[in-house]
């Protein structure tokens, strides 16, 4: 008899899977090297070389700028010159052109470049702005002048004594810019009782004085009692001094 058997075959059971062949797992295929760096960039984040700088563009007035030059020009705006600050004020001075004549009046305060003419009798002329100069033969009392010019600014108060015995008083405001005009101001004290600034002065000194009007009067009432005007009553021999007893 022959030892081999017969292959028994065995039917599955009714509900019974087939029997499933054993299956090797299979690895991923490798990824390929071909792709550039930081093509392949995940859904919530960034690429790799974005990882190092990332740079938002940003339209300023026309302007492309990224994120770091946007945020520099924001943290710090331009500085401005307030227009009525002192050194705005100067700049602005400064570049106003000056007379070269006045500037060296200027450099002489408180000399004046009459001074020289003080006592001397000669023909005279008296600038008045808004009214006729006055020309006269006499002489130049006493002059005086600011001591320095504010802001390019300065006066100048003079008295005259025509041959008639008549008083000129002169006040002159200058400015050492070019395209400012000086200022002229004068009056004439006739010390006579019949003319009219005499009577005006002597109806309103008669309220309380029973004195006659002089012609120093006359100049404190032009002149006033300011530092320069006393400092011209100073070169007048103490004719404006109130004496007391």
């Amino acid at each position: 008899m022959s030892s081999e058997r017969p292959e028994e075959f065995s039917e599955p059971r009714a509900g019974s899977a087939p029997p499933v062949a054993d299956a090797k797992p299979t690895a991923p295929p490798p990824m390929s090297d071909d792709k550039p760096k930081g093509e392949s960039a995940g859904r919530n984040g960034h690429t790799e070389g974005d990882a190092h700088h990332e740079t938002t563009v940003v339209l300023v007035r026309g302007e492309t700028l990224d994120s770091h030059e946007s945020e520099s020009r924001t943290d710090s705006p331009p500085a401005t010159k307030d227009a009525n600050s002192p050194a705005a004020k100067k700049e602005k001075s400064s570049n106003k052109a000056v007379s070269e004549a006045k500037l060296k009046s200027q450099s002489r305060l408180p000399a004046l470049d009459d001074d020289a003419d003080v006592g001397v009798q000669k023909a005279q002329l008296v600038t008045r702005d808004g009214k006729a100069d006055l020309a006269f033969t006499g002489t130049l009392l006493a002059a005086a002048a600011s001591p320095s010019a504010v802001e390019g600014k300065w006066q100048e108060f003079r008295i005259y004594q025509t041959d008639a015995g008549k008083h000129v008083f002169s006040k002159v405001s200058r400015t050492v810019l070019a395209d400012q005009q000086d200022t002229h101001e004068a009056e004439v004290f006739d010390p006579a009782p019949d003319s009219v600034p005499s009577k005006l002065l002597m109806s309103a000194r008669d309220l309380t004085h029973s004195r006659p009007m002089t012609w120093e009067d006359a100049a404190v009432a032009f002149f006033g009692y300011d530092p320069l005007a006393k400092s011209l009553y100073r070169k007048l021999s103490g004719q404006f001094e109130e004496h007391i007893s």
